[in-house]
């Protein structure tokens, strides 16, 4: 079977010592057979990707054109539509909510990049908080946008937009801040500088006007970077050893979300269950997927390759990422109920999947068979 019985006891040593720990091991990975991947084209240029999708199937992302720019797009149904820009040379589309609105940024006449919500063919400057610039991360279903700006000072600060008003969520005392994420409520997660003259940052909680220091793992930095309905905050904190651990934050308690055994694990998203994706080291050193949930971490293992990542999670607990294959390159992944699928290429040799909707629906980045990067839909 193509190992000896020792290595095969060693192996199982090793399972055992994960499961003890808390740690669930993967399964081997299939070739989708079923679903196809849309090569969502581009805007005239040589490459496209796409980063966000909402439950109807609309895509967003940023294209080249003819003329060699980089614009932001929406797909639907066939059709790649160019944003356009704030006057500048570019622009990039990040989120879009189930109402068709998308956020993104965007260069302006005089070039300094802008904040962007795009609806209806019509682009607005979100403008700044008293700086020259301002950057978008998050977007809700109520049009509220969350991001940092500079300020007349020149330092970063974290703000909620809303109906044409962009509010300063101030700092924790340290003069700078950020927000990552927003949800329904309006709760908002992100970082901030806690101390004058100190570059390291603590996350954040904020409410209804009220900054909240989340703290760290022990060590001296920690940064949010997810929110989902429940309030439930996810993001990565330094430990009291240095190691940079994933942690899930919820009613004032920051907890340890460990290691596929390794000692660095990262989160990317959680969904509405408290499901938290990423990846983390693992015994050997490998980079691995995982899924945390109600204090388990599970290996979502690779495509053959020694690595992976997972990227988003859905309210279903399907996993969108990207995994090494043999040869080790590249490929898309859906990972469900145990069993991870490669979502092959456009024809290349490489894939990434970026995010993953309620239905299923992948988007992300793949070679074509003419070597172009180029944005794609999985559907089944």
């Amino acid at each position: 079977m193509g190992r000896s019985v020792s290595r095969a006891l060693g192996a199982l040593g090793a399972v055992t010592a994960l499961v003890a720990l808390g740690v669930t091991v993967p399964v081997a990975p299939v070739v989708a057979t079923s679903g196809s991947m849309i090569d969502l084209g581009t805007l005239g240029g040589t490459y496209s990707i796409a980063v966000e999708l909402n439950n109807r199937g609309q895509v967003v992302g940023w294209s080249e054109t003819a003329a060699g720019q980089g614009h932001a797009f929406l797909w639907e149904a066939g059709t790649m539509t160019d944003l356009g820009t704030l006057g500048g040379s570019r622009s990039e589309a990040y989120e879009i909510n189930e109402r068709g609105q998308v956020v993104g940024e965007s260069g302006t006449a005089t070039e300094p990049e802008r904040a962007f919500l795009w609806e209806a063919g019509t682009m607005t400057d979100l403008g700044t908080l008293g700086g020259s610039r301002s950057w978008p991360s998050d977007l809700n279903e109520r049009g509220q946008v969350v991001g940092w700006s500079t300020t007349v000072t020149g330092q970063g600060h974290a703000f909620l937009w809303e109906r044409g008003v962009m509010t300063d969520l101030g700092a924790l005392g340290g003069g700078s801040s950020g927000a990552t994420a927003v949800n329904e409520r309006g709760q908002v997660a992100g970082y901030s500088t806690t101390t004058p003259g100190d570059y390291r940052a603590h996350a954040f909680f904020w409410e209804a006007g009220t900054m909240t220091d989340l703290g760290t793992l022990g060590g001296g930095e920690s940064i949010a970077g997810g929110i989902n309905q429940r309030g439930q905050v996810v993001g990565v904190s330094t430990t009291l050893a240095g190691e940079e651990r994933a942690f899930l934050w919820e009613a004032g308690t920051m907890t340890d979300l460990g290691t596929l055994g390794g000692r660095m694990s990262w989160p990317s998203g959680i969904n509405n269950r408290g499901q938290v994706v990423g990846f983390s080291t693992t015994a050997s050193g490998e980079e691995h997927a995982f899924l945390w949930q109600a204090g388990v971490m599970t290996d979502l293992g690779t495509l053959g390759g020694g690595r992976s990542g997972a990227r988003a999670v859905n309210e279903r607990g399907q996993v969108a990422g990207f995994g090494n294959t043999v040869p080790s390159v590249n490929h898309a992944f859906l990972w469900e109920a145990g069993t991870m699928t490669d979502l092959g290429t456009l024809g290349g040799n490489w894939s990434v999947a970026y995010e993953i909707n309620n239905r299923g629906q992948i988007v992300g980045w793949s070679e074509t068979a003419s070597h172009k990067g180029h944005a794609f839909l999985w559907t089944r």
